[in-house]
């Protein structure tokens, strides 16, 4: 059976079309632009492919309570024109189908979970360190959901000695994005970090920046996988400064295996790669395709027992 899978990114879109089975066999990316003419390039990628459902893992934030008015829509973004844009309203008065729908860091938690770094495990926490800095969390096997979603790009932290930069975000200044997200490293240092060798201040910052905020996430989550993705964590040589920084960070207070000899295998890169996110929306569509035909089996199963007593 063939699922489409959404990876809707603030900076550019994929789609792409994969099976229960984990195998992505055609995708396609573009940049994200004005919603007209980016969900417009959506519905000409999937038109005719014959998909039984959709999901789609976006940027946000989002509004996720089936219940609400304004479900499926990304809510208070920056990015022009995507403010209460209905993502999902759009393309299921389109297609017909059934849409899965959650945050880009939830997907690619998914995705991880289902068939990457924490395959197997029932709690892991992904983060997304890019344009942004996303969250994603699964807990008990489920993504985490309530009053929004995890935000935890936009949690404050503890600043480094040494960083007095003010911070980017448009909402908070001197949040964990504001301060660890690409366009900061660039704008701290007047120069992207892909311009930056290997032993400058930028990474010692950067690896403080996040090894607080995976610090607060073990004691607060209790993870047992920490995956780390997104365009600045292409620079590899963060992972060792972040990993010994948490371990002082515990200071021996979690007296767990992975922390104390296993921590190369415990806060690790996505096993998906750069697909995190598309093979979780790949998994948000079957779970959406699961949910319809559920309740299509009831519906169906009410009126044969409504028939029958008539």
């Amino acid at each position: 059976m063939r699922i489409g899978a959404i990876e809707a990114g603030g900076t550019k879109f994929v789609c792409g079309i994969g099976n229960e089975q984990g195998h992505l066999e055609d995708w396609c990316s573009f940049p994200t632009e004005h919603p007209e003419t980016t969900l417009a390039k959506v519905r000409d990628y999937f038109r005719g492919k014959g998909v039984a459902a959709i999901g789609i893992g976006s940027f946000g934030p989002l509004d996720l309570q089936p219940d609400s008015p304004s479900y499926g829509c990304i809510t208070t973004t920056p990015k022009p024109g995507w403010s209460n844009c209905n993502v999902v309203g759009i393309l299921k008065r389109e297609f017909g189908l059934p849409i899965g729908w959650d945050t880009d860091v939830n997907a690619a938690a998914l995705g991880e979970v289902t068939w990457g770094a924490a395959q197997g495990l029932d709690n892991c926490v992904y983060y997304t360190i890019g344009t942004g800095v996303g969250v994603g969390l699964i807990a008990g096997g489920k993504r985490v959901h309530g009053l929004l979603h995890p935000e935890g790009g936009h949690i404050r932290t503890r600043r480094h000695p040494h960083d007095h930069f003010v911070g980017l975000c448009n909402y908070h200044g001197d949040c964990l994005e504001g301060l660890a997200a690409g366009p900061a490293i660039e704008a701290r240092w007047e120069r992207p970090g892909s311009e930056l060798p290997t032993d400058h201040l930028a990474w010692e910052i950067e690896s403080f920046y996040i090894a607080e905020s995976i610090t607060t996430s073990i004691l607060l989550h209790s993870p047992q996988k920490v995956i780390l993705g997104g365009g600045v964590m292409q620079q590899t040589h963060l992972f060792p400064m972040i990993r010994e920084r948490v371990v002082q960070n515990i200071n021996g207070y979690v007296k767990a295996s992975e922390l104390l000899q296993n921590i190369d295998r415990y806060i690790v890169q996505p096993g998906l790669g750069q697909q995190a996110g598309l093979y979780g929306a790949l998994v948000l569509g079957m779970e959406a395709l699961e949910l319809a035909t559920t309740e299509s089996s009831y519906s169906d199963s009410e009126k044969d027992g409504y028939l029958s007593t008539s």
